[in-house]
Order: structure tokens, then C-alpha cells, then sequence
């Protein structure tokens, strides 16, 4: 197969310039090597065929390719007979977004949203204008590209509440199936475990390259009390090397896992850069019957002659949702959008996982993820060529530990805290591309961590499990071009503000263990921008800390939640039907109840293997029902045929 080397070192070239520190000739001279060594990633066929002209009509439509998108439309589009369009508003993956290193690089690029909140006086206080920035992924693929590949479930325990709320079929053992369906485990010490599967779609694997620093962290993690074990397995609470969605120490999103296998579908069309404005309702019989959607600048409209499904993520499919008319009455009609269906809940219930950002610890060896002693020719080499070392590292992420602050029950499988262990931190890159990715203020970042720029340290990133605080969304106007309005309210409940305070304590312990002391591990002691009057290392302290440097971890999530018959508040069913609109379901994050303990791009996952399933059951039943009526039909015209014949030949 010919290889476009020109073109790979053009775009190469063309890239390396945007990428503030980093070296001009590195990336050229890397994605040659990828080219030589990798040639299939440059190929064109393997990625989803952009149709460029559609069909008036589909079977199914599903409005966006990410996490569960993808999922959705390969699973749907395994029945020949359906036709099915995925309608994604952004473009291809590129090949920065294959290497996990880059991750953070992709931050406001043209494969993010550029998402910002609306300013607080409770958190962000380190960033510009008190906004945090919430980087959600216009690819295809969705977030998937654009996340650092951490592969967790979550707690048994938060389905099982799930289900306990009245959503039937959404309990552990009920969905713990669905993540083993997607998944191609690896690690062939999991592969045997009755908790992990091989042979899905999804590539799970170990990292390729750990530093000294990761193995430290999980016996540091032993120190303090817990286990180290399978935190994706029976039991969470305790401590863990990672495990990735990656393929070969490259990126697996969900557009490479789902949509790159079954891309010559015949049956399975994908648009791509098709930006959908609204879901089309038929007034009289109330249900959903296609969705328009902006092409190269033109308006279009196709027809579903099924369903419609929104996989447009937790901020887009709310959005959706209003501007077709289905949503908080008195907020639609004061933009002067026809109501449809008036659901208060669309929108709201916006939760979100959150860290203490920049907890950095300096160490005395060369060990850690620095990155400019770590991105040259040799890790490049490396990597194209043997598929491991540095540069197949998640922005330096090592281990996760599961820990309980005193507000959670040690006697109880259910930890209220995650540690985010990382062999770097907030100035390993010498200010460039992390401090922009957060948003953070030149004078606070200069101030906190402009004496230890590209020193070798680790991080610790303590996240709250489940935050009792809740935001919301709201339309900036019922232009479908209009960012929204996004409220997140962090740190509202004063519970959160403790359980936070409480993890960065243990953070701090764990610092202070032989396993991390080994390597002279020391906590920068920086006092806070905006936390000067308060004492160091006191709880006054610590609780203004993190309303500073408060870092969003990106899970954004629950705002078209399911729920049963009577509540209020629910947008779907459990069958994850929007209520009172026919023809038309959400399957993404926003369904979610409550926010999972963990990571979220997994539970996302099987929530389109789940929502496929249910679509299947509902259609594949309705034929089934139809074959038996008209089966049923012609045996009775036989019987009806047979017996009028020998009627007449016994008189005649």
C-alpha cells in the first residue's frame, strides 16, 4: 500500500507550530517513524467512511458519535434490515489524538467545544474569570479522543441504588454483563476473571510504560491501610495500577473500537461535521419524526421512520432537548420556543466529579514524567516502533487509589474518594500547555509553581466520589448555535467541602509514607493565592484550597436522568423514552440518576450497549409479533381454504 509521506509531513509540520513546547522537529520526524512502522493508522479506510450524500430516510437516526453514540449505531446497525445514520457536528481524529501523552494538547483545539462555566463565588477561584473550563469532545468519538483512557466502573453499589430508585434492569448484576460485552481485556491474569471478558470491541489494557513512582504509589497505598487489588473486580476500596482503553499503547476511543470495524456496513451511514439544531415533533401525534441538522453551512432535514436517539453527551443532549420544545416550561417560553413537552427536569441534576488540583511533591531522582526531557527522537522511535515507553504515558497518570475519609464507612464497600496518582503534576510541562488546559491565571500559576517549572515531582489528585452539589443548564437563546449556560455550583453543600478537605489530609499522608520517602518525596509547600489569611495545613486552610485550584475532571453528567412513573423530575423512562414524545430516546450520560464512583467513560459504554439492547428489544418484538400475526393469519386461511373444499366435495 502506498504511503503519503508528503502529506504526513505536512500535516506534521503544520502541527508541530501549534504545539507551544515542544520541540519543532519532533513530531515531523515521529509521525514519519509512525508511518514507516504504523502505515495502517494512515490509512483513510480505516476510519468511518464520511457519506457525504444521505437518504431522505432512515430507520434510526442517532445524534452523536462519542462514547455511547458509536456504540449505539454498531449495535443497531447488526440488524440487516434497519438502516441506521449517525450524525456527528465534528470531524475525524487526528493523529495527535492517537498518542496519550498529547491528551492535554487537545484541550481547546478544534476537537474540543470549548465549553466555560458561568463565573462562581464557590470554586474555580484560581481560574480566569472564576470559570472553569470544560473540554467536551467535537469528534468522532466524542470524549473518548479527548480523555486521558482511564477505564473504571464504578461502585456495585451505584447501580444497585439505581435500581432501588425505581429504574428496573439497572442493578450490578443486571448491567455488569454489558461492560463485559465491549470488552477485550488484556491483562491475561484479569481475562480470567469472572468480573472481564476478551473478544469485545473495546481494547483494555495495562499501561506500557509506568515509572518507578507507580508501583511506589500502590505499596504507599498499602502503608495506609488498603489493598492492593482489581478495583474493577468484586471489591473497589483500595489501590491500583491503571488500566487504559488503549490498543498498542495508542488511543482506543470508541470510533476505533466501534465504528472502524464496521465502517463498509452497507446499512450504517456516518456524517460527519453535521451539526444537529432539532429534533422534528409532530404536534398532533407526539412523536419525534426526524431532526434537522447544518452542513457546510446549509440546513438539512432527514426522517426517521423509528426512533431518534440523542447520544450527544451531557451538555448537548439537554441543549437538544430544549431547543425542540421539551423542557422547563417557563425557561422555553421566556425564549420563545414552542413547548412541546414540559419537563422540568431537563437540564437540571447536573453532577459532576471534581479534584483538588496541583498537590505536588518534589522528589530527588530523575524518575518522573518531565516533559521536556522525556519528548525527543529516541521516545518517538520508541513508540512507533516497539509501541511503548514515555510517550504511551496519560499525562503521567500511574496508579488510582479508592481510600474512605472519616464521612464514609470503612466496614462498607463504598469509598467517597479518588486518588489520581500521577508521575507529574500542574508545572511538569514548564507552564505551557496544562495551565492553559485548566484555565488557570498566569499570576496564580507564577506564584504557585513557577519556582519548581519542569523539576521532577508526582501529583495527587484527590476527586470526590459522589458530590451532593448540584448545577444545571439553561439556553443562552434558542439560537441551536449558542454555547448554553452552564451553572455547575461545586461546593455548595458544605459536606463536599469537607470530604475534599479530608482527601487532600490523606494525600498529604500518603506523601509522607517510606514508599514514597525513598525517592526524598517532599510536598511543595506553596502557600495558596487566595488562601494567605488562613494558616497552612489547617482545615480553614485546606477547605479554601480547594475552592482555588478546583479542578473538574470533565464527568459531566445526569441531566436527562430516568427515573419511574411519578417522578416528577425524571426525564426518561428506564427504557430511556423521553416522556411524552414518542419515538424518541437519550442515551448518554445524562441518563444517569446519580453520578458513578469513578471514572465515567465506562459506565457511559455500557450504557449504549444497554440502550441498544432495549431499542432491539422493542423492535425486534414488535416484528416478532407481526411474523406470529401473520403466521397465525395464513394457517387460519389454510384450515379456512381446506375445510370450505371438502365441504364441497362431501355435498357434491
Amino acid at each position: 500500500m502506498a504511503i503519503p509521506v508528503a502529506a504526513v509531513i505536512f500535516s506534521a509540520i503544520k502541527t508541530a507550530t501549534t504545539f507551544a513546547g515542544l520541540n519543532f522537529w519532533f513530531l515531523p520526524t515521529f509521525f514519519l517513524a509512525l508511518a514507516y512502522y504504523h502505515y495502517d493508522l494512515f490509512d483513510p479506510e480505516n476510519k468511518p467512511i464520511n457519506v457525504r450524500h444521505l437518504n431522505a430516510e432512515y430507520d434510526f437516526i442517532v445524534v452523536g458519535g462519542g462514547s455511547a453514540g458509536a456504540v449505539v449505531a454498531n449495535r443497531l446497525s447488526e440488524v440487516p434490515e434497519w438502516s441506521v445514520l449517525l450524525l456527528e457536528a465534528g470531524g475525524q481524529e487526528t493523529e495527535i489524538s492517537d498518542v496519550p501523552i498529547l491528551s492535554l494538547y487537545l484541550h481547546k483545539s478544534a476537537l474540543d467545544w470549548k465549553y466555560r462555566t458561568q463565573p462562581s463565588d464557590t470554586a474555580c477561584g484560581a481560574m480566569k474569570d472564576r470559570r472553569c473550563c470544560w473540554t467536551r469532545g467535537k469528534v468522532i468519538g466524542g470524549s473518548s479522543v479527548l480523555n486521558t483512557m482511564l477505564y473504571i466502573r464504578g461502585n456495585r453499589r451505584d447501580f444497585d441504588q439505581w435500581a432501588a430508585g425505581g429504574n428496573e434492569g439497572w442493578s450490578y448484576d443486571e448491567i455488569l454483563p454489558y461492560f463485559k460485552k465491549s470488552e477485550d481485556q488484556r491483562n491475561p491474569y484479569l481475562a480470567r476473571s469472572p468480573y472481564h471478558a476478551t473478544g469485545g470491541y473495546l481494547t483494555i489494557q495495562d499501561a506500557p510504560w509506568n515509572s518507578p513512582l507507580g508501583i511506589a504509589m500502590v505499596q504507599a497505598g498499602e502503608e495506609l491501610g488498603y489493598e492492593h487489588r482489581d478495583i474493577n473486580g468484586e471489591k473497589q476500596t483500595g489501590f491500583s495500577l491503571w488500566q487504559f482503553t488503549m490498543r498498542r499503547g495508542t488511543r482506543c476511543s470508541t470510533a476505533k473500537a466501534f465504528l472502524r470495524p464496521v465502517r463498509l456496513r452497507k446499512n450504517l451511514h456516518v456524517a460527519l461535521h453535521a451539526h444537529v439544531t432539532k429534533v422534528l415533533i409532530d404536534k398532533a401525534t407526539r412523536r419525534a419524526y426526524g431532526v434537522q441538522y447544518i452542513r457546510d453551512g446549509v440546513k438539512h432535514t432527514v426522517m426517521a421512520r423509528k426512533e431518534v436517539i440523542l447520544s450527544a453527551g451531557a451538555l448537548n443532549s439537554p441543549q437538544l432537548l430544549m431547543l425542540s420544545g421539551i423542557g422547563p416550561k417557563e425557561h422555553l417560553q421566556d425564549l420563545g420556543i414552542d413547548v412541546v413537552q414540559d419537563l422540568p427536569g431537563v437540564g437540571t441534576n447536573l453532577q459532576d466529579h471534581i479534584a483538588t488540583g496541583g498537590l505536588a511533591f518534589l522528589v530527588d531522582q530523575p524518575i518522573s514524567l518531565v516533559i521536556n526531557r522525556l519528548i525527543n527522537l529516541n521516545t518517538a522511535l520508541r513508540y512507533a516502533i516497539t509501541e511503548d515507553g514515555p510517550l504511551t504515558s496519560n499525562v503521567g497518570l500511574e496508579a488510582v487509589g479508592f481510600i474512605n475519609t472519616k464521612y464514609a464507612d470503612p466496614n462498607d464497600d463504598w469509598p467517597d474518594i479518588e486518588f489520581m496518582l500521577t508521575s507529574s503534576s500542574t508545572p511538569s510541562d514548564g507552564g505551557t500547555h496544562v495551565k492553559k488546559a485548566h484555565g488557570l491565571r498566569d499570576d496564580f500559576y507564577n506564584e504557585v509553581y513557577g519556582n519548581i517549572n519542569n523539576r521532577d515531582l508526582f501529583g495527587i489528585f484527590p476527586m470526590i466520589l459522589r458530590p451532593r452539589s448540584k448545577g444545571y443548564i439553561r439556553l443562552r437563546s434558542k439560537n441551536p448555535l449558542h454555547h448554553p449556560l452552564f451553572y455547575h455550583n461545586y461546593l455548595t453543600d458544605p459536606l463536599d467541602v469537607a470530604v475534599m478537605r479530608e482527601g487532600v489530609k490523606t494525600a498529604i499522608a500518603l506523601g509522607e509514607t517510606q514508599s514514597m520517602k525513598r525517592y526524598g518525596a517532599r510536598f511543595h509547600r506553596a502557600h495558596v493565592q487566595g488562601c494567605k489569611q488562613y494558616e497552612m495545613f489547617t482545615d480553614p486552610y485546606w477547605e479554601c484550597v480547594v475552592r482555588q485550584y478546583t479542578m473538574t475532571i470533565y464527568h459531566q453528567c445526569c441531566t436527562a436522568r430516568m427515573g419511574p412513573d411519578g417522578d416528577v423530575d425524571a426525564v426518561l423512562d428506564p427504557q430511556l423514552r423521553v416522556r411524552g414524545v414518542a419515538g424518541l430516546r437519550v442515551i448518554d450520560a445524562s441518563v444517569m440518576p446519580n453520578i458513578t464512583s469513578g471514572n465515567i467513560n465506562a459506565p457511559v459504554i455500557m450504557i449504549g450497549e444497554k440502550g441498544a439492547d432495549l431499542i432491539k428489544d422493542t423492535w425486534l418484538e414488535l416484528t416478532r409479533r407481526k411474523r406470529r400475526k401473520k403466521r397465525e393469519y395464513n394457517k387460519a386461511r389454510v384450515h379456512w381454504e381446506t375445510g370450505t373444499v371438502s365441504s364441497e366435495r362431501g355435498r357434491a
